[in-house]
């Protein structure tokens, strides 16, 4: 079984609105799939009808190769999930909430429940009351409950909400070693695009409930264009000499202060030198690809 999660033509409806529709998607074990879209997209209730939370209006859910019925719960024993804001019990401490949770769960394991504080960097504050934990140690604090089971598979929603940059980087690192040495599949929602950029192995897109684009990171670095951007405090005698002194028309602006240019033939120091010679103030000039949020705004706003 390659395959963790499989839905075939998953939907929900509240009422008349339809919030999912006909979603066809598949997670790789071992993979990390980043889930991206807009606010109200659908990517809280997908995860939330994995977890038996909310049941499907129609279609099927296959978990670990088993189809998803209504009284089915052996599952959850091998998931760890952080949907929306995590709820503790405020008066115990970090530690006692994750044996806690280990006892409702039937995993009885303290080394783990250490490992687990360890990893979010929280043991040195495991003792103290939740209730005087800031929102980032909350945050993490949940991410610790959803790996101190040893899950196989991890459904995280949002998870670096109210994190600084250090928890963000802790957490990236986190997410790539579940993957690499726990072997664990995580699925990841969330809204900063860079964050998934640099860990995820697959994106699933998905707007107005429809899930438009399934497809690896590799596949999307492999089809974004490279280019090179200058900043300049006057774009248009940059684009006179980009135009007329170095023969180059594969070029666009981007506001006033921003000119991409897309014939990548000539060197970054051949343009350079082009446009100081000819008098053209650079400020800086750096040779990028498309980003993720460019190709994700394309596939939302219809394009390619």
């Amino acid at each position: 079984m390659t395959e963790i999660i499989r839905t075939n033509l998953l939907t929900k409806n509240y009422g008349a609105a339809e919030v999912v529709s006909g979603v066809n998607m598949k997670v790789r074990r071992g993979e990390i799939y980043g889930f991206l879209g807009p606010n109200g997209a659908g990517k809280s209730t997908i995860m939330k009808m994995l977890l038996g939370l909310v049941q499907p209006t129609g279609g099927e859910i296959e978990l670990f190769g088993d189809k998803l019925l209504p009284a089915s719960t052996e599952h959850l024993k091998r998931i760890g999930h952080l949907i929306e804001t995590p709820i503790f019990y405020e008066k115990l401490s970090a530690k006692q909430n994750l044996e806690l949770h280990g006892e409702y769960m039937g995993y009885y394991n303290k080394q783990a429940v250490e490992e687990a504080l360890e990893l979010v960097q929280l043991i040195g504050v495991h003792s103290k009351p939740v209730k005087q934990f800031s929102l980032g140690m909350k945050q993490r604090l949940g991410i610790a409950r959803a790996i101190s089971t040893r899950p196989d598979l991890l459904l995280l929603d949002e998870p670096i909400n109210g994190l600084d940059p250090e928890g963000i980087q802790l957490m990236r690192n986190l997410f790539r070693r579940l993957r690499d040495e726990w072997g664990v599949t995580l699925l990841i929602s969330s809204h900063l695009l860079s964050e998934i950029e640099q860990v995820a192995d697959t994106i699933g897109v998905i707007n107005g409930g429809r899930l438009i684009r399934e497809v690896s990171m590799d596949t999307v670095h492999a089809s974004t264009n490279e280019y090179i951007e200058i900043v300049t405090s006057n774009v248009t005698n940059a684009a006179y000499v980009l135009t007329d002194k170095l023969g180059i028309q594969n070029f666009k602006y981007l506001g006033d202060r921003i000119i991409r240019v897309y014939d990548t033939d000539i060197s970054q120091e051949k343009l350079s030198k082009g446009l100081v010679l000819n008098d053209v103030p650079i400020e800086a000039i750096n040779r990028r690809h498309h980003t993720l949020e460019e190709y994700f705004l394309g596939i939302i706003r219809g394009g390619e």
